[in-house]
């Protein structure tokens, strides 16, 4: 097993078992089950695709998805994500009993949404002084290139919209596993609000 799809439930803090105080992710993570099997001979690669516990309406799923529900025999899930991994069938439930604390894990989803932002937010720009009436405080100054190229430079880092991008956190060490709770407790920070959907995969 080599994935799981989990809800980002918030964060707290724990103690080690040092005494150390560790700022630490809660993740409900599964059960996720089973819903296609993809093969190298019938697809081209080998792969599962799990469905979260959040079912979905009937009617707010096309005829394609329909039918590979109705094979499977499950109602539609709301969340649908593939994973490399071979091994199981249709039907199966992929749960964190597979995951086990000091492993490393990356976390994928979606980041925060921080709207339009300026230089210094968005690329930590240091801006300008503040006083004296210099009037450079925090804009992103000249981005000319004189008589070459005469135009700007690719990739110029400029004011625009900020963050609700996919982003990935590697070597995210699970601090505990509560499988009677489908809990995943992880060191640090994950991606997103409170109740964001993620991934959690492991290393190969």
């Amino acid at each position: 097993m080599t994935g799981l799809i989990g809800k980002k439930l918030g964060m707290t803090q724990v103690f080690a078992d040092n005494g150390d105080m560790v700022t630490v992710t809660l993740i409900e993570a599964g059960p996720c089950s089973v819903i296609q099997v993809k093969t190298v001979e019938r697809d081209g690669y080998a792969a599962i695709k799990v469905g979260f516990m959040e079912e979905r309406k009937a009617n707010k799923v096309n005829k394609p998805m329909k039918g590979v529900f109705d094979k499977a025999n499950q109602k539609p899930y709301k969340i649908l994500k593939e994973f490399k991994m071979t091994g199981l069938k249709v039907g199966d439930l992929v749960t964190v009993e597979s995951f086990a604390p000091g492993e490393k894990v990356k976390i994928s989803g979606v980041s925060k949404g921080k709207g339009f932002q300026g230089v210094m937010k968005r690329h930590n720009y240091a801006g300008g002084p503040a006083t004296h009436g210099s009037m450079f405080n925090r804009a992103p100054g000249s981005i000319g290139a004189s008589s070459f190229p005469s135009r700007v430079w690719k990739n110029k880092g400029l004011p625009g919209h900020m963050g609700s991008e996919r982003v990935s956190v590697l070597n995210v060490t699970i601090f505990d596993v509560k499988p009677e709770q489908n809990l995943l407790i992880v060191k640090g920070m994950v991606p997103g609000p409170t109740g964001n959907i993620i991934e959690i995969t492991k290393k190969n």
